[in-house]
């Protein structure tokens, strides 16, 4: 289920060639720790297996792209070369870097194999909000959003077999933090990606459009750690959904509403706003609201230390970030009113978004992703929303409270659940 890979597949039998799949593993991302790390190598593991079945070869090569890329594209004699993509600047400038170092005679090409509708076709500048991109992407949804052609076997066999994979000494090869452990509900890899869709489809797909906003409710698809990976692919998603508008068609638009639109309008913000992930690509009129109030008297003032444990004064705010350290997973509602909270009692909106940005990506197995960024600037920095009436801190960023969750859900029902253990 990935364009760049049926595309190379296809340029690949096109001139009978053999096709070779490489990953390049770099020793640290972000703030990725070993929890990130694992689930991607562990799903990796299995694409290299498949790979095997079809006579693909699958590479693990340990370095930065521009690094290692080259030199195996000239020890290979590799005709041409063909990359997904991402809006993050990392991404963008890795292939860079490995466009400037790669033989003039080697054509490489770039898929957008992770949006349905591709970043640059939705749209060509950065949209406002959800209501200037939807009708784009549903215009060109009928174009994009259809069935996969088959990887098939590959008739060409490579002159020599790739070398075997030492999955243990990949992890020697890390210079990430350990202290960060996996998670037990989550099984990395396609086809446990694809049994949490099937159990979305069977068992919560129903009340999604009624629930999804309750996290004591099981109502959503918890698929963002196999989306983020690439491990399942969001079309897939939308394209098994679907087959069940008739029965839930409420709850069909929901899903296709947050899994497209919501999340090709993050990749839009990514790519056309260099600034994605600090105050300074918010809208002017959030910059200015935010200066305003920066001098205002905070309630509390915490430590990025005190977050990160999850010792304030609020229990369903540490409730929620102990579901994040402990699960990888926030519910989706929560990260709304976890972010804002982060603003009302940090030192300044800037402090705010860094300490944001460090949680989710720390913790969260979707962190370091475009739909992260721009929620945390959607909280903190307005971006994609409206001004609200003006008060203290928040200026006309959006407001959330405590006794706001109180009046949607059963707020102490989740305190309970993740109460602290000590």
């Amino acid at each position: 289920d990935n364009w760049a890979f049926l595309y190379a597949q296809r340029l690949a039998l096109k001139q009978e060639l053999p096709l070779h799949v490489c990953f390049c593993l770099v020793p640290k991302f972000l703030e990725a720790t070993i929890r990130h790390y694992r689930f991607m190598l562990r799903g990796l593991q299995e694409v290299a297996e498949e790979c095997a079945e079809l006579n693909i070869s699958f590479h693990l090569l340990l370095g930065y792209a521009k690094d290692v890329l080259p030199a195996f594209v000239l020890e290979h004699g590799v005709g041409g070369l063909v990359t997904d993509f991402s809006p993050l600047r990392l991404p963008r400038q890795w292939v860079e870097d490995v466009r400037e170092r790669l033989p003039e005679d080697v054509p490489f090409a770039q898929v957008d194999a992770h949006n349905i509708v591709p970043c640059w076709v939705a749209s060509p500048k950065q949209e406002y909000s959800a209501r200037t991109i939807r009708g784009k992407i549903h215009t060109q949804l009928p174009e994009f959003l259809t069935e996969f052609p088959p990887v098939v076997h590959h008739p060409h066999p490579p002159s020599c077999p790739a070398e075997p994979i030492a999955w243990e000494a990949c992890y020697s090869s890390l210079q990430v933090d350990h202290s960060v452990k996996e998670v037990e509900w989550a099984t990395p890899g396609t086809a446990a990606g694809m049994a949490v869709l099937k159990s979305f489809i069977a068992e919560r797909l129903k009340s999604f459009s009624t629930h999804r906003n309750d996290p004591n409710k099981a109502a959503l698809s918890n698929l963002s750690p196999w989306l983020h990976f690439g491990q399942v692919s969001t079309q897939r998603a939308i394209l098994e959904v679907q087959k069940h508008r008739r029965s839930y068609k409420d709850s069909v638009d929901a899903f296709v509403e947050e899994a497209v639109v919501r999340r090709e309008l993050a990749e839009n913000f990514c790519y056309y706003n260099e600034n994605y992930d600090s105050v300074q690509g918010a809208y002017d009129w959030a910059q200015t609201t935010l200066k305003l109030h920066a001098k205002d008297k905070r309630p509390y003032l915490y430590s990025l230390q005190e977050l990160e444990q999850g010792t304030t004064h609020d229990p369903l705010w540490n409730a929620a970030q102990l579901q994040m350290v402990r699960e990888g997973k926030m519910h989706g509602f929560l990260r709304m009113y976890w972010a804002k909270k982060i603003l009302e009692w940090t030192r300044s909106p800037e402090e705010a978004l860094q300490f944001a940005i460090y949680l989710n990506d720390r913790y969260e197995l979707d962190g370091r992703d475009p739909n992260g960024y721009v929620g945390c600037l959607w909280s903190i920095c307005g971006i994609h929303d409206q001004g609200w009436a003006e008060r203290p801190i928040f200026g006309k960023i959006r407001y959330m409270n405590y006794a706001g969750c109180k009046r949607k859900f059963d707020v102490e029902q989740f305190e309970r659940r993740y109460a602290p253990t000590h």
